[in-house]
């Protein structure tokens, strides 16, 4: 941890102290004071705070600032309990959309680009958090929002986009229908920003394909301001995050405990200016790592690895913890599997049956691709499995995130 990291970590836990009602019982039940933080290896004493928390927060319990500050709110789904509501000040609006520019910068960027921006609008913070960094670099936003890929494709050939920003299943439907419609002579894509959800790099390598564009991965979360907390640069070794805003630690999600540089686990984000909801060590859930060493692109920002998966995404199969960033790596490497599955996990009979439904390339043989993933997968990963082997485009398409593992045992 920087020095200066260190001093915006203090200045943040002081007004956490003074003005978060939250974090003064967090802080309080927890017997902590805050003035026995005083080097960085003294932060891991400090409480996590979890989504659960949050939950319980709803709806305004998270803010840190009065009432005539707050400018703006944003709220997560809501999918598992209570929305998250994350109330923003004027400051943090500003320094949102100057680390999301940053982002759309690295990515290549200009005022000259037309931005094509499908994540949706409202309370959801995709599509606006978008939009104000395409406004602070100078390019021009074309906010369509989610959905009607038909409108989706004739404005971005009659505005000629030349930069796609969407979430990777959804550009993913957006390829397939240009390949299918004949049209991609008429696209000027150049870029495309895939953010929101966890992707292999057999989904990336087809919608770079299909599109013929460079493909950014960008990441983030309602918590923390929204999508624009990091990206990977024109090197692709990992996505660089904004170390000037944001701490990130890595941890053990079964002992949260600090793992060793370089290590697999959950991460854990502190917002250093936050001021509307600010977060102390707050459990993303994300599993990842923190890749040590500079890029070569000489960014003076860290980075992180892409998402391999959540902690609640896990599964367990036969007593095999199973995450879906393992199958994606295990497709990626086996000739004639495409990039779209999906796990379905029933109990019969006593026991827990997995089959694993996978898209095959137009020429692979399905017996033989289907025997080969089950050799593969009991090698890899540790079980037996069915495999189905199905034709491209009979999986489901999203035009929001692709849900990869349907668990009917608990139903």
């Amino acid at each position: 941890m920087r020095r200066e990291q260190f001093e915006l970590f203090k200045k943040m836990l002081k007004k956490l102290n003074e003005n978060s009602p939250f974090y003064k019982e967090k802080f309080r039940s927890s017997q902590i004071n805050i003035n026995d933080i005083r080097s960085p290896e003294d932060i891991k004493y400090l409480p996590f705070t979890t989504k659960e928390e949050l939950n319980e927060a709803y709806p305004l319990g998270l803010q840190a600032v009065p009432e005539e500050d707050i400018v703006r709110i944003h709220s997560s789904s809501g999918t598992t309990g209570k929305p998250v509501i994350i109330p923003y000040t004027a400051n943090d609006i500003n320094d949102w959309a100057d680390m999301m520019a940053r982002c759309l910068r690295i990515a290549g960027v200009t005022p000259l680009d037309r931005v094509q921006i499908t994540p949706g609008y409202g309370l959801w913070t995709a599509g606006i958090g978008f939009q104000t960094g395409v406004e602070r670099i100078g390019a021009m936003a074309i906010p369509m929002g989610p959905g009607n890929t038909d409108k989706q494709l004739q404005m971005m050939i009659d505005m000629k986009s030349t930069v796609l920003i969407a979430t990777s299943s959804y550009a993913l439907v957006i390829a397939e229908e240009v390949a299918k419609r004949g049209i991609r002579s008429k696209i000027h894509l150049r870029k495309g920003i895939m953010g929101s959800e966890r992707w292999g790099e057999k989904m990336r390598n087809r919608i770079k394909d299909e599109l013929n564009i460079e493909i950014y991965d960008i990441y983030g979360l309602t918590e923390i301001y929204g999508p624009g907390i990091s990206i990977d640069c024109q090197y692709h070794t990992g996505l660089h995050y904004w170390d000037d805003y944001l701490y990130f630690e890595i941890i053990d999600p079964k002992t949260g405990e600090p793992v060793e540089e370089g290590q697999y686990g959950e991460l854990v984000i502190t917002t250093l200016r936050k001021e509307g909801a600010p977060l102390l060590r707050y459990r993303t859930r994300d599993i990842t790592r923190l890749i040590p060493g500079e890029c070569p692109c000489g960014l003076p920002y860290p980075r992180h690895d892409r998402i391999l998966g959540r902690t609640d995404e896990m599964v367990k199969v036969k007593g095999v913890n199973i995450y879906p960033g393992q199958i994606d790596e295990l497709l990626r490497d086996i000739e004639g599997a495409s990039s779209e599955y999906q796990v379905i996990i029933e109990h019969k009979d006593g026991k827990d049956i997995m089959t694993l439904r996978v898209e095959k390339e137009p020429a692979a043989d399905p017996t033989a691709l289907g025997r080969k993933i089950a050799e593969e997968f009991k090698k890899k990963i540790g079980i037996h499995i069915q495999v189905d082997v199905v034709n491209i485009g009979e999986l489901p398409r999203s035009e929001k995130k692709s849900k990869r593992i349907i668990d009917y045992r608990y139903n």
